[in-house]
């Protein structure tokens, strides 16, 4: 990967291991709990926001992440969270792509700060946990490059620890097609060394991986990389690809879903785990619970 690799050895050694990832001894040697979750903009019914977290409770999801900033009314949202006691397990930065941590022009750069603390806020307001974030995207060899990316995200993130850790809400980074810490050009067995550097560099307890599984199905092995980012993995995204196929429904694809369960234990990960994928009625609502039970959870 050429300059990739240079920046491993920026990695900081040992971290804090996240409070949401404590557990007994006991517990690891019976069973792992995974919580089963979907992004809420999936359920595509025209029903009220109450409806949609009854009927998902019924269908067996154990919670659900929504959107911010925007996205639905979060003051109405925790109230059906409470009402029907599923909660609302965090929120996606939903401007992270289009306002970019690492875009060149600082202007962009404060202002996706700002979302990103709108949307430390509005996880905490909602009783979440966590942001799903994407640092930044390589777009450009001058301007927007892999180093740059790297150092621009980090300087932001650092910026909203403070919030952050007042309000007890981790930032967690997800692997994405952003052509950064991997290369998109490279063979489909590549390593997660680097993002699990480029985590360690910002070394907070606050900060670590929101791992989907299926992202990287083209230029790795899920399963390598769950075990490289070990104790950084807070939360999953579940979702399938296929090389025939592209992303797709899951167990369609190529995942290899034994492989990822055994690594999950390996990791000793409990959590949550949030569908990622094309959605619909009801009836897509409980069969994508079903995919997740038999290939995530093995049931």
């Amino acid at each position: 990967m050429g300059s990739l690799a240079a920046l491993a050895p920026l990695a900081s050694g040992g971290r804090l291991t996240s409070p949401a990832l404590a557990k007994s001894s006991e517990s690891h040697q019976t069973t792992q709990r995974i919580y089963k979750a979907i992004k809420l903009g999936m359920f595509q019914e025209e029903i009220p926001i109450a409806e949609k977290f009854h009927l998902l409770k019924e269908i067996g999801f154990d919670g659900v992440e929504l959107n911010s900033p925007g996205g639905v009314d979060k003051k109405e949202a925790l109230e059906a969270s409470r009402k029907v006691g599923l909660p609302i397990h965090g929120v996606v930065d939903s401007v992270h792509w289009a306002k970019r941590l690492s875009d060149p022009n600082p202007s962009i750069r404060a202002e996706s700060l700002a979302a990103l603390k709108t949307a430390i806020k509005e996880a905490h307001l909602v009783g979440g946990t966590a942001v799903l974030l994407v640092p930044g995207k390589v777009t450009d060899p001058q301007e927007e490059n892999h180093f740059q990316v790297w150092r621009r995200s980090i300087r932001q993130i650092r910026k909203a620890l403070p919030l952050a850790s007042r309000l007890g809400i981790h930032i967690l980074i997800e692997n994405v097609w952003n052509g950064f810490c991997y290369d998109p050009q490279g063979p489909d067995d590549q390593s997660a060394s680097l993002l699990a550097a480029y985590i360690d560099e910002i070394q907070s307890p606050w900060v670590g991986a929101y791992f989907d599984i299926g992202n990287h199905q083209r230029f790795a092995k899920p399963a390598e990389w769950i075990r490289t980012l070990g104790h950084r993995i807070v939360k999953l995204d579940v979702k399938d690809w296929s090389e025939d196929g592209g992303f797709g429904k899951i167990g369609d694809g190529d995942v290899d879903w034994a492989e990822v369960r055994q690594a999950l234990q390996e990791i000793r990960y409990t959590g949550w785990a949030t569908a990622e994928v094309a959605g619909g009625n009801r009836d897509r609502m409980r069969e994508i619970a079903k995919r997740m039970d038999r290939q995530l959870l093995g049931a």
